[in-house]
């Protein structure tokens, strides 16, 4: 018998300092919870487990909901889950657009078979609250959809007093907050968010593969109507003809299986009907990382995106280099820079890779080879990094021939992190 040798080397990826907006550094704690043993989906143990991480959601998203839960796939699959299962074909449907994300929810909508209308700003800015109130009283749609956080230029979307405008209008709003959560504030009961998607990527350092969900009561309402539309039933309750000729409640069968949040909450009901196999090893990480982020503290989380943010962009200005977009909308967890005239940005971030194992990211649509973009996200988000990419972000800016005062951009980095330390050790703010 002739033995055969495999051709792969066993797996042993590098090791990267990773400072983009999304994916980031896993906590280890977090990879650790990964290589716990395996339960099966029904173990009661493992659905306690199941129950504990839908508390710790609530309290993440700031929401007394009883819907809290995970979608099993990348965020774009809680982004769809929530659409698909709310969008009725004919439903009119309000996007504002300020970035790459807002048209990614235009897209999906429009699948759904929506009648979207949108808004849309310049990029690099975001909306007046009271404007799209406006927009939205006199639009009169069935849902609202919108960015908190938009990676794709950096900017935060102030969301206080929508909520109010779609409650008047009789619309739901659905909030992309997967760049935000666990990052910077989302307050989704104060601030009347109905539906709330996020992210595990990014703000709670869990590798991509799960999208924590939360909707209230209001979004319940239609999923139960919707999902008497696909059992065959009539409004009173009795059986109809699956032809569809008889009277039926207002609404549409929900086109997914699999994203139908009508059955995925079936499952993560106390009835426990099966719709899928639970991704159990996603589920300890899920579970890891938003009980770290409690531990640590939400306001103390905040504070400290605040504050590398705050070192990271001194450190920027002392390089000389200018940062995109409007300073009042910033994005506390995106940094975006201009590209320098004359600079390579992808030779740039090459050398960033190659030689210094760090990561930073680039841009899309039209702001493409115009900037670069810096994420200080979750474990990602530390001083050691920051530190890290300020000094190899000059190398390889003097190594593309851009003129700047060496050393100025650590040393001011250094000096910053000294003074807050010496705050903290007298007590001040």
């Amino acid at each position: 018998m002739i033995e055969r040798r495999s051709a792969y080397a066993e797996l042993s990826p590098s090791q990267r300092i990773i400072m983009t907006p999304g994916p980031v550094e896993v906590d280890p704690r977090v990879l650790r919870a990964m290589s716990y043993p395996i339960l099966g989906q029904f173990d009661p143990e493992f659905t306690g487990l199941m129950n504990e991480t839908m508390q710790l959601l609530r309290e993440l998203f700031q929401t007394k909901n009883r819907w809290a839960y995970p979608v099993d796939g990348t965020s774009r699959s809680g982004i769809e889950a929530v659409l698909i299962s709310l969008i009725e074909p004919g439903d009119r449907v309000f996007i504002p657009i300020y970035g790459r994300f807002g048209y990614l929810l235009q897209e999906i909508a429009e699948r759904c078979g929506a009648e979207v209308v949108t808004v849309e700003k310049e990029w690099g800015t975001v909306f007046d609250p009271g404007e799209l109130a406006s927009c939205i009283v006199r639009e009169r749609p069935a849902v609202v959809a919108l960015v908190h956080g938009e990676t794709s230029t950096g900017r935060l979307q102030p969301l206080e007093g929508i909520g109010a405008a779609c409650r008047e209008a009789g619309a739901l709003l659905v909030v992309d907050a997967v760049a935000t959560l666990g990052g910077v504030p989302v307050e989704t009961d104060a601030w009347q968010l109905d539906a709330v998607i996020g992210g595990t990527q990014k703000c709670l350092s869990i590798p991509a593969g799960m999208a924590p969900i939360t909707y209230n009561e209001r979004v319940e309402r239609k999923l139960l109507a919707r999902k008497r539309v696909e059992r065959g039933l009539r409004a009173d309750g009795n059986e109809r003809d699956r032809r569809g000729e008889a009277s039926l409640p207002a609404g549409s069968p929900i086109r997914s299986n699999y994203l139908d949040i009508s059955q995925l909450q079936d499952y993560w009901s106390p009835a426990r009907l099966n719709h899928h196999t639970e991704m159990t090893s996603m589920l300890y990480a899920l579970r890891e990382g938003v009980r770290l982020a409690l531990e640590e503290g939400l306001e103390a989380r905040f504070a400290r995106h605040r504050k590398h943010e705050s070192v990271l962009v001194a450190g920027l200005a002392a390089m000389g280099l200018k940062l995109y977009g409007e300073p009042a909308c910033k994005l506390p967890v995106v940094t975006c820079i201009e590209i320098p005239d004359g600079i390579d940005g992808e030779q740039v971030r090459a050398v960033l890779l190659r030689s210094f194992g760090i990561e930073i990211a680039s841009s899309f649509g039209p702001l493409k080879g115009r900037i670069w973009r810096i994420g200080t996200m979750g474990y990602s988000c530390r001083q050691t990094n920051v530190l890290h990419l300020l000094g190899a972000l000059e190398a390889a800016l003097l190594y593309a021939g851009y003129k700047l005062p060496a050393g100025s951009a650590v040393r001011t980095a250094l000096r910053m992190y000294d003074e807050m330390h010496d705050k903290a050790e007298e007590g001040l703010p």
